[in-house]
């Protein structure tokens, strides 16, 4: 009898199974993997927030040393115009060299990885491995042995039959837990895309910042988006995305229809013309969904199983790190009985499912604001009216910032990506200026009517805490951190001058900004969040002071690029 067997040896399967291990060395961790590792996989582009996860599982030196170019944003074409612009995770001007293999901290802890997959995916499992898990690759699960919701075992292909006390699905998109157990999915947003894509050796890198650093590279067609990325010194990914029902009306095969968006884009054709294919072109279906459920009796959805969203911004990866680490965490606190088995399962499944459907809100935003899909209007039309997208820029800036805050540590904001950085790319995409609905208004009152109190997860050290949050209507307010000391400044006095020196006062005393603008930049976004969230009502009181203040904009992090010639056609 196992105590966790996990089905899947991807970074899912081999998250779970690092965090179990790490916090409960004595536990008894099985994964299996049915292919035989090293092997190639799709998702090589990162996000920062995985970083942090790599240092809590212990591997990321080991990682670093594996020499993967240092992510600092992309450069996009896409929107209303066909020129380059950039989106940088680190402002390129601001990165310094420094040797490699370097340590988790300043410049790196802004940063990401872009990986190949078949060597990340290696030092993650025998990481793993080395922390105690037992690993089975070549090893298929072919039947899950259930009683009603429960899973009673695991037949394998040699006929033995693996028990556990707690199973993952960590299976990716073959879903072999989700599907016995017969799990709905959701499918929002009309975004049903094939992707295409092989890898190339000795491609030039678009761009070379400081030791190993660069821009993955997105180019929209009119039909759909090439991506570029490195992933190696030698070696790098490129990839063509595409609406399933536009590749299946062309008539075209594959490998058309990829050659053909590489000879129709200069920068990319650029980028290869002394590049040679490795010749293994792959592809795969890339369409949003949800699972309806997280768990059952004594089973978890962990990465893919759980849900997909459109690769667009890269979330694939932190998806599947940041739901099999609380998956572990899940099972750790289920074993210590420190909290409601139902209350702890419910919590994983509304984190998890928050985090996709946010991603797949922003996708679909981001394909619905792309001019340059001139031969897809009818389906970026179908994205909008699916969604309910309003191109006005306030309503877009408040239908991406908000809706709901799941726990204190996510920012407000969206995928990743604070709120005025939000607000820049809806002025950047729409071309006409949002602005903050807290800045209408002198005067501010707590609306709380109608809230119910209730307790939320907290993820860290190993453990599950319990915190107090407020909820209504869908809608929820962590009572604790600056969404708690905003509420106790506002409940004291509303006027806007009082409230923007006590929280500057507040921000500065927590050492959590070191002067006061970035103190109103830390703390503006949180009084926007709650006001159009309707915890906060406002009102303009004649002759009373005024708040002069717009988020700053992110000019360093989201501009024209600058740094990329861009060949003729």
């Amino acid at each position: 009898m196992w105590d966790v067997a996990i089905i899947g040896g991807g970074p899912a399967g081999s998250t779970c199974g690092s965090i179990l291990k790490r916090y409960a060395p004595g536990k008894r961790v099985l994964i299996l993997e049915r292919e035989k590792f090293p092997r190639e996989h799709v998702g090589e582009s990162q996000l920062p927030p995985i970083n942090q996860i790599l240092v809590e599982m212990g591997v990321w030196d080991k990682i670093e040393a594996a020499n993967f170019p240092i992510k600092v944003g992309a450069t996009y074409r896409w929107g209303n115009t066909n020129d380059l612009w950039d989106f940088e995770l680190f402002p390129a001007s601001e990165f310094r060299d420094e040797p490699r293999p370097a340590k988790f901290e300043g410049q790196r802890t802004k940063t990401a990885f872009q990986v190949d997959r078949a060597v990340y995916d290696q030092i993650l499992l025998d990481h793993a491995k080395e922390l105690g898990c037992e690993v089975r690759e070549e090893t298929r699960v072919v039947e899950v042995l259930h009683s009603g919701d429960r899973v009673d075992g695991l037949r394998l292909d040699g006929g033995e039959i693996v028990e556990a006390r707690h199973y993952v699905d960590a299976s990716g998109g073959s879903g072999i837990i989700r599907r016995t157990m017969g799990v709905e999915l959701d499918e929002p947003g009309g975004l049903k895309n094939i992707a295409i894509w092989d890898y190339w050796q000795n491609a030039e890198w678009a761009i070379s910042i400081g030791v190993g650093g660069t821009r993955v590279q997105v180019m929209s067609l009119g039909y759909g988006w090439l991506w570029f990325i490195p992933i190696g010194p030698t070696r790098s990914s490129l990839g063509l995305v595409v609406p399933a029902e536009y590749y299946k009306k062309s008539g075209m095969k594959p490998k058309e229809i990829y050659e053909k968006a590489i000879r129709e884009d200069p920068l990319v054709r650029s980028l290869i013309e002394n590049a040679t294919p490795e010749g293994q072109m792959r592809t795969t279906k890339d369409w949003n969904f949800v699972a309806k459920r997280m768990s059952g009796e004594n089973w978890m959805l962990a990465g893919e199983s759980a849900g997909f969203a459109d690769p667009i911004l890269a979330a694939g990866m932190t998806l599947a790190h940041a739901g099999a680490r609380e998956a572990a965490y899940t099972i750790l606190a289920l074993d210590r009985g420190s909290h409601p088995a139902e209350w702890l399962k419910e919590q994983y499944r509304e984190n998890q499912a928050s985090r996709i459907y946010q991603h797949i809100r922003f996708a679909n935003f981001w394909y619905h604001a792309n001019g340059c899909f001139t031969d897809l209007k009818a389906y970026t039309s179908e994205i909008a009216r699916d969604a309910g997208l309003e191109l006005d820029p306030n309503e877009a800036f408040q239908w991406l910032g908000t809706g709901g805050f799941v726990f204190e540590k996510v920012f407000n904001g969206l995928a990743g990506f604070p709120l005025g950085a939000v607000k820049d790319i809806v002025e950047l995409f729409l071309q006409k200026e949002a602005s903050l609905k807290s800045a209408e208004f002198n005067y501010f009152t707590m609306n709380l009517e109608g809230a119910q109190r209730e307790k939320y997860a907290l993820y860290g050290n190993g453990r599950v805490e319990a915190q107090e949050r407020l909820v209504r209507d869908g809608k929820t307010l962590p009572f604790s951190g600056m969404y708690y000391v905003l509420a106790q400044i506002i409940s004291q006095n509303g006027g806007i001058d009082y409230i923007v020196g006590a929280m500057v006062h507040a921000i500065l005393e927590r050492g959590v900004a070191k002067d006061p603008d970035a103190a109103m930049e830390f703390g503006m976004p949180y009084l926007e969040s709650m006001v159009r969230d309707g915890w906060v009502t406002g009102e303009y009181i004649e002759g009373g002071p005024t708040l002069e203040y717009d988020l700053p904009r992110f000019a360093s992090s989201i501009h024209v690029n600058r740094d990329m010639p861009v060949p003729s056609a």
